[in-house]
């Protein structure tokens, strides 16, 4: 169990990012950014109770794309927004497997137009700087963010990746075939239902995290997600590939990454890198050595370093 426990919070991509409860400095307004027929798609809005326009950092919640929730917001993220008087926006989207990437993707999208139409009269934003920043999945989603126009002001991403049909995803997991007993394939599907979610939290977070272990498992995690078959449809999942789509326009971003994460590969933020390098784009990759997904395992000094950087490149990014 106690293994257990440690594998869901690493899918979430929170091991090192604790959440703390909300305090008095920031008051929290939750707002429907998004319907879909009967489907709310919502945003936690936190800011000081006052009408000063402020710009803002927003948060992309990890899970793989299949679990996890806007709930999950790291506390020093908190602590940067209460220090520095930021908008902080965590949001929720739709989860695979009933939502496919487009979906997905458009729902992020969605949501910036949203703070960038609707923030500065709903909650005092000034939307001409916008942060944005996400663990695991939601590093992914905050790649993808530096692709949409127009462009976010600047991007953090822990443990994040660049592509969505890399080996280590389109095939089976020895990792993850070792860590745990096999997950058969009608509980794994049992555990997400039929109806599309769009946060998960509890025991519906756990079910959601054997469903991607399961997937993981069995090297299907990129046609679950996305719908198309990578060995034959790669032009169809290249949109969706943030590490084929940068430009000489794309954003400035840091990315923290661990060597030994043994979920996402370092190697999907030094592609990242590679690639912004090649065009001229300013980045940094902090790179822990040793540090798992989440950074576990890595030497506290360095884990402390590469959280103080990130969080310095946002605050200079907002004000």
């Amino acid at each position: 169990m106690r293994q257990w426990i440690s594998i869901l919070c690493i899918l979430v991509g929170l091991s090192s990012l604790p959440v703390r409860a909300d305090t008095a400095e920031l008051m929290k307004q939750t707002h429907v950014y998004k319907q879909m027929g009967e489907i709310e798609i919502k945003a936690d809005v936190y800011r000081s109770a006052d009408d000063e326009k402020r710009p803002v950092l927003v948060w992309i919640h990890g899970g793989a794309l299949i679990t996890g929730s806007r709930a999950g917001v790291p506390a020093q993220l908190r602590s940067l927004a209460e220090e520095e008087g930021f908008v902080l926006v965590s949001i929720d989207y739709r989860l695979a497997p009933q939502a496919k990437i487009d979906e997905i993707v458009s729902d992020v999208r969605d949501a910036l137009q949203w703070i960038r139409e609707t923030g500065p009269e709903l909650f005092h934003a000034d939307s001409s700087r916008i942060v944005v920043s996400g663990g695991s999945a939601g590093g992914y989603l905050t790649m993808m963010a530096g692709t949409f126009e127009p462009r976010p002001t600047a991007l953090v991403t822990y443990w994040g990746y660049g592509s969505l049909d890399a080996d280590w995803y389109t095939t089976p997991s020895e990792h993850y075939r070792t860590v745990l007993p096999l997950i058969e394939k009608d509980a794994a599907w049992a555990g997400v239902g039929k109806k599309v979610s769009t946060g998960a939290t509890g025991q519906a977070a756990r079910q959601r995290g054997r469903f991607y272990l399961y997937c993981r498992q069995n090297g299907i995690w990129t046609e679950t997600v996305t719908g198309f078959d990578p060995a034959t449809q790669r032009d169809e999942i290249t949109p969706y590939c943030p590490v084929r789509n940068i430009t000489a326009d794309y954003p400035p971003i840091v990315m923290i990454h661990g060597t030994a994460d043994t979920d996402v590969p370092f190697e999907e933020s030094a592609n990242m890198a590679f690639e912004l390098q090649k065009h001229g784009v300013w980045h940094e990759l902090l790179t822990v050595p040793n540090g798992g997904h989440g950074l576990g395992g890595g030497d506290p000094r360095m884990v402390e370093w590469a959280h103080s950087r990130a969080l310095s490149f946002i605050r200079t990014q907002l004000q």
